[in-house]
């Protein structure tokens, strides 16, 4: 009479065992998952990409130029791994976007920088579209993350040659 009472008891108690067994392996997984989309610092210095910086007459020229410095401070927190920015962000990167293309000083307002802040831009989405998705492997976003930092580097050399070229003082025969 007591033996199949304890082997009810027993084979309840391995049930429950397996049931919390399994919530656990379930755990892992989804952590497993998500661990490979996270990009470092370190990933990111890895990235082989030619990186132009602003001359001081550019520096001097945008200096109130307030979308262009919050894109400076995103490239910064990029190039940390700090990705945050695009975490379901969309309306506050549209509004940005629209400012540094709204806002250019007159003096970089020509179409090859417009063209480069467009190439920006859709950049920009692009991370941010990639970052949102659930699927994206860690090299495909580190491969947009270099994608994005190129085509800041390309503003900064467009702006950098605009500036230039407007200094030349070029005197025809």
């Amino acid at each position: 009479l007591m033996r199949p009472y304890f082997l009810g008891v027993f084979c309840f108690s391995i049930t429950l065992l397996s049931c919390d067994q399994q919530k656990e392996s379930n755990i892992k997984i989804s952590v497993e998952v998500s661990a490979p989309t996270k990009i470092t610092e370190k990933d990111i210095s890895k990235l082989k990409f030619l990186e132009y910086s602003l001359d001081v007459k550019t520096e001097k020229e945008i200096e109130n130029w307030t979308a262009f410095k919050e894109l400076e401070d995103l490239v910064i927190r990029v190039k940390k791994g700090d990705l945050i920015y695009f975490k379901d962000n969309n309306e506050a990167v549209t509004k940005f976007v629209t400012e540094l293309k709204e806002k250019i000083p007159d003096t970089l307002n020509t179409p090859s920088v417009n063209a480069r802040i467009t190439a920006l831009e859709t950049k920009i989405y692009k991370l941010e579209s990639l970052y949102n998705l659930s699927t994206t492997s860690k090299d495909e976003l580190s491969l947009m993350i270099k994608e994005f930092l190129e085509s800041v580097s390309n503003l900064h050399l467009q702006m950098n040659k605009k500036l230039e070229k407007d200094s030349q003082i070029i005197e025809t025969p």
